[in-house]
Formats: structure tokens, sequence, C-alpha cells
């Protein structure tokens, strides 16, 4: 199977890394390279797919025009449009994870000619700020032991080389993204090797979150797009709620929603054989057997 990787430009000079697999006619644009590849690369049979990382992410170039990175995630929708035509793909399926999921819908809204289908995996909530009912989000004694232990951490940050700071603030936080502790372990990238994943959360709380709040999305703008939008969310998530995912399914009109009964942050982690048996039903056209429809908050 074919595999390559570089840099896509954009147009702002900016480059994004990539990584390239498989040829096949169907095309799959994944941000997140660096710790998406190696799991999701296993749905290349048939298709190409184009693994990326996002400006300021990863070993794509940093954006350094202060000014310019307040875009937030407009840039990533705009980096999107750019990959998509670099590689000359007419039309392109988008997997997001987390605020990325996001991305891939707000890039379905604005380019609805050219995306074939999205899948979201533990999405940010569409509605920024709104609470869920304790049935609809996960808050444990793990989820206060994370915050409770990077507080803590933050007192060492002034006197502790950048990359050990960051691989502690990793082991602390990894375990918040699965439903076991004991499975913090196959999250077994390292992303502090990445000096942008070193500086992230500085970027992420300056720039993207602020970005993202200022989104305002309404019931009816959401309703328009029209786009094939698979959501997959773990019951047990504790870092976007279970109830954004839903909500999602609820309010996009051409919608299901997979539920990994088990499943945190990653998914994957937990279930890979629910998680990806769906994904490549749906990239093949069809809805898994999984996925519902949601018509009201109140389904189950």
């Amino acid at each position: 199977m074919s595999q390559s990787q570089g840099y896509v430009p954009t147009d702002e000079g900016v480059r994004l890394f990539f990584q390239k697999v498989g040829d096949g006619p169907i095309a799959v644009i994944i941000p997140n390279a660096l710790f998406m590849f190696d799991d999701f690369r296993r749905l290349a049979n048939g298709r190409t797919l184009v693994f990326i990382d996002w400006r300021n992410r990863g070993r794509s170039d940093p954006g350094g025009d202060p000014q310019a990175l307040r875009r937030g995630i407009h840039h990533d929708v705009d980096d999107l449009e750019a990959v998509r035509r670099y590689f000359e793909f007419e039309k392109v399926a988008v997997i997001g994870h987390s605020y990325s999921a996001v991305t891939a819908v707000l890039y379905a809204m604005k380019n609805p000619a050219h995306v074939d289908r999205v899948v979201q995996l533990g999405a940010m909530q569409p509605f920024f700020g709104k609470d869920y009912p304790p049935h609809l989000k996960y808050i444990d004694e793990t989820f206060a032991k994370v915050m409770s232990g990077l507080q803590q951490l933050e007192q060492e940050r002034a006197t502790t080389e950048p990359v050990e700071f960051c691989r502690k603030f990793w082991d602390i936080l990894r375990i918040l993204f699965v439903t076991n502790p004991v499975d913090a372990g196959k999250l077994a990238w390292d992303p502090c090797e990445a000096p942008n994943e070193r500086n992230f959360m500085k970027q992420f709380l300056e720039n993207v979150l602020p970005s993202i709040q200022n989104l305002n999305l309404t019931e009816t703008e959401i309703a328009r797009i029209q786009t094939p939008v698979l959501t997959i969310h773990g019951r047990k998530d504790r870092s976007a709620p279970y109830g954004g995912g839903k909500e999602w399914a609820r309010v996009l009109p051409n919608a299901r929603l997979v539920t990994v009964e088990e499943g945190g942050h990653f998914p994957w982690v937990e279930e890979p054989e629910i998680v990806f048996a769906a994904i490549d039903k749906f990239l093949s056209g069809q809805w898994p057997e999984a996925a519902r429809e949601v018509v009201s908050m109140d389904d189950e």
C-alpha cells in the first residue's frame, strides 16, 4: 500500500504536515496525524487517507502572526480546504475528534459541494457552555483527581524543564481520556516530542477556544447542513459530555449516533471493533447497524 509524507502549503505560507496512505477512490482527511495515524491507517483499504497536523500542532508550521492566530478554528476550516485542493480531491470525507469534530461540521457548512460525509468522535458540544443533566455527562472521582493533579503540577512549571513538564502533564491528563485508568497506557504517543504540542495549551486557551466560544451556532444554522454525519461518542466521556454528541445527532438533519457504552474521550481505545467497523461501513456509504437517529434528548 502506497505511503508518503510531506507538507501542504497554505495561502499564508504556513505548511501543514501530512501523511498519506493508500490510493483508493474515496478520499478521507483526518486531522491530528500525530495521534490518529497509527490507529486509523487501518481504514485505508479502498481509500486514500490524508492525515494532517493543524497549524501550530504536531509537525506543521506555527503561524506566528498574533493577529492571525486569533482566527483559531476558522484557520482549521480553511486549512481543510487547502488540503483538498492540494491533492485535487473533488470530494472528501472528514474524520474529526474532539474540537476537530466541530471543525469538520463547520467545513461541511462552508463547502457543502466538496464534503461527502463527516465522522465525529468525542465531539465538543455544538452549543458551547450548555450544561447537561447527570445521565448525559460523566463526572467521577477520576475527573476530580486529574484536575487536582494538574493544579498541583502547575506549581512546578517555573522550575521544570519544558519537555519534562509536558510529560508530567500528559501522564496526568491521559487518565482523563479513557474510562479505565489502566487503559491510559494505550495512548502511547508522546506529544512532548513536538515543540508545537508542548506549547499547544497556550494556543488553545488564547485563540482556539475563544474562536469556538464566539461561534454562537444556532439550531437553524446547523439544520442547513445536509451532509451525512456519523457521531460516535462514549457515554463515559469526561472531556466532552455525551449529551453533546447526542445533541449533534439531534440537530443535524442527516446524522445518526453510535453510543459506545464503556467509551471515554478516545472511544476507539476501549472498543476498537465497534468504532472502526462503524466508520468503515459509513465511509462505504451505509449507516452502521448500531447508528440511531436522535429525535429528542430524552431518547435512549
